[in-house]
């Protein structure tokens, strides 16, 4: 049985994540009548998603959201720590010019972190939400312009809704992004995460990442006695059921951190849940199809190694908030404006996902690295953070979001690239150095390989 909605709306919106619920609150103020669709409003239980950068947090804070990181226990973070064949830096975050503060992050269990972005959703005038499964779109006939969308009920009932625009935000596993392009997550590894409980790192509201072998490891505190690992397991998941992965965690993963850490994690390995998520890299595709929009991972992926999503995501949701706003277009059935809005949204979006993105992508390939000109870039990264100053300054206001220049981002890269070559020579004696000047060209051939071909893919799109 079909029954159609007697209300029709501005906007509908599918997923209530951390996109569809900050997208619904900013289109609700800005006077659209928007109805958010989630499958399931019950708290999400997911193992990414927990580290907000600072310059998520200033998205939150222009979207009016800020607060929803409090009363969840969460933790401040205020930069990271990376250790390195027994050898440990810290990179901590810059301050603010304006008001001389550190720039702060914040990490969360991610459920509670959304359930409270929902809460603000629903608060927000002109905002429905509700729990159906969005099973498909409706189109106009004869056309592939999108006026609605078909949910489905347990019972087994559908109930149409109708809006001239609808945003798809359903996630990394999205159902509906085959229908907007044909490019798919390239996925390059799985990071398998769990919880250990009154766990110490190296530095208090910090990050730690350890740089092991084969792939690194991501550790950071989500609560006053929670700290998430995440391993990053690259190649075939071993299987969990069978004690592979956990044997894999005991005799690969384990030895490689600091011995002051291993007993912590060798207890949790028996007590906790071993939970994989995919790794990889979906570059964003145009929005032009009529009537819906694509935002979040349903568009745009990256390594979660730098917890950079979210500030994508948020900032994604700014840019189409300004850009679709009532002063610009006063009603979406206006089509080609949307289009015209969405080819330029496209574009602007540039600035931030590229640096956020391909900062992301590289670091994760020099992190993970295989290959003998790899592990020099790896070493040179690690002597680069080590100099200090602005050679930490620099690459840690990217990551943190702080920082929207991929110029900016193409310079510190490729003087990591230059400096990993001085390193290699400095550290050989006088007889290597006809091999190491053969060598230094393979070396900026392998860096060029690394970060050309993410940039390509986030430019071109």
């Amino acid at each position: 049985m079909t029954t159609e909605s007697a209300s029709e709306y501005d906007l509908i919106i599918v997923g209530a994540g951390v996109v569809g619920s900050a997208a619904a609150k900013a289109f609700g103020e800005d006077g659209r009548k928007v109805l958010l669709l989630e499958r399931d409003l019950s708290e999400p239980d997911r193992i990414v998603g927990e580290l907000m950068q600072p310059g998520g947090m200033n998205a939150l804070k222009e979207l009016g959201m800020e607060d929803c990181t409090e009363n969840i226990e969460s933790i401040n973070c205020f930069g990271y720590s990376v250790y390195r064949d027994g050898q440990l830096v810290e990179l901590p975050y810059t301050y603010d010019p304006h008001s001389n503060k550190q720039h702060r992050g914040v990490s969360f269990h991610h459920g509670r972190f959304i359930q409270n972005l929902r809460k603000a959703a629903s608060n927000t005038v002109n905002v429905t939400v509700k729990e159906k499964t969005v099973s498909r779109l409706i189109t106009e006939e004869g056309t592939d312009k999108v006026i609605g969308v078909v949910t489905s009920m347990k019972e087994g009932q559908e109930e149409k809704f109708y809006a001239p625009l609808t945003l798809i935000a359903d996630g990394i596993f999205s159902k509906f992004r085959k229908e907007f392009t044909e490019v798919q997550t390239q996925v390059m590894s799985h990071f398998v995460g769990f919880i250990i409980h009154d766990f110490e790192l190296p530095y208090t509201q910090k990050g730690f990442v350890c740089i092991a072998k084969p792939s690194p490891i991501l550790m950071y505190q989500i609560a006053p006695h929670d700290t998430r690992i995440l391993v990053d397991v690259p190649g075939e998941l071993p299987s969990a059921s069978t004690g592979e992965l956990k044997k894999y965690m005991e005799e690969i993963v384990c030895p490689q951190i600091p011995v002051n850490m291993q007993k912590k994690f060798i207890e949790a390995l028996q007590t906790e849940r071993l939970r994989p998520m995919p790794s990889g890299f979906l570059p964003p595709s145009l929005n032009q199809r009529n009537g819906t929009i694509l935002l979040g991972d349903a568009l745009n992926v990256r390594s979660p190694l730098t917890g950079g999503g979210m500030t994508v995501a948020l900032e994604d949701v700014i840019t189409c908030r300004d850009l679709l706003s009532k002063e610009n277009i006063e009603s979406f059935t206006e089509f080609d404006l949307v289009i015209q809005a969405m080819d330029a949204f496209h574009w602007k979006r540039k600035s931030y996902s590229t640096c956020i993105n391909v900062l992301a992508m590289s670091l994760y390939s020099l992190f993970a690295a295989q290959t003998p000109e790899m592990m020099v870039l790896q070493n040179g990264c690690f002597e680069y953070f080590k100099l200090g100053g602005d050679c930490i300054d620099g690459p840690i206001e990217l990551l943190s979001g702080i920082k929207k220049s991929p110029l900016f981002l193409i310079y510190h890269f490729f003087r990591v690239a230059f400096y990993s070559i001085y390193i290699m020579f400095r550290d050989n004696d006088i007889y290597s150095v006809p091999q190491n000047l053969i060598k230094s060209f393979s070396v900026f051939y392998t860096a060029c390989v690394v970060i050309l071909p993410f940039l390509w893919g986030e430019i071109k799109g």
